[in-house]
């Protein structure tokens, strides 16, 4: 596969990542039967959703933004580890939450390969 394909369809990954996330994140502003219930469950009020889905915005934009989409990345699989100790915590299914943590990386990973490679194969063994 050539780079701009590569790069093409890391792009769109990345756009329907921050798509889901936007979703998500309105989820924790939005009003909707059995809302407070449900974070309760979870062990968050609705406060503290209101915080979280802030938190989850402003990453989702850093990892947009191609001078910071490494650090994003970081950070969104840390922000994915919790929602997975949140949901662990209450015997809930985490599946959605993993993969997202896994496409954070394909997405990443497709748009920057350069990068990917220097973290996995480091700077001396590139020039071989």
């Amino acid at each position: 596969m050539n780079e701009s394909k590569r790069t093409l369809i890391g792009w769109m990954l990345s756009g329907l990542l921050a798509t889901l996330l936007a979703f998500s994140a309105s989820g924790k502003f939005r009003d909707f039967p059995g809302k407070e219930e449900t974070f309760n469950q979870l062990g968050w009020s609705l406060e503290t959703m209101r915080v979280i889905g802030i938190v989850e915005i402003a990453i989702t934009v850093i990892f947009l933004i191609p001078q910071t989409a490494f650090i994003g990345a970081i950070l969104l699989t840390g922000y994915m580890g919790g929602a997975i100790a949140a949901h662990v915590r209450v015997d809930e299914p985490f599946v959605i939450q993993f993969t997202v943590g896994v496409v954070i990386w394909i997405a990443y990973m497709l748009r920057r390969w350069d990068v990917v490679r220097l973290a996995l194969l480091g700077e001396e063994k590139q020039k071989l």
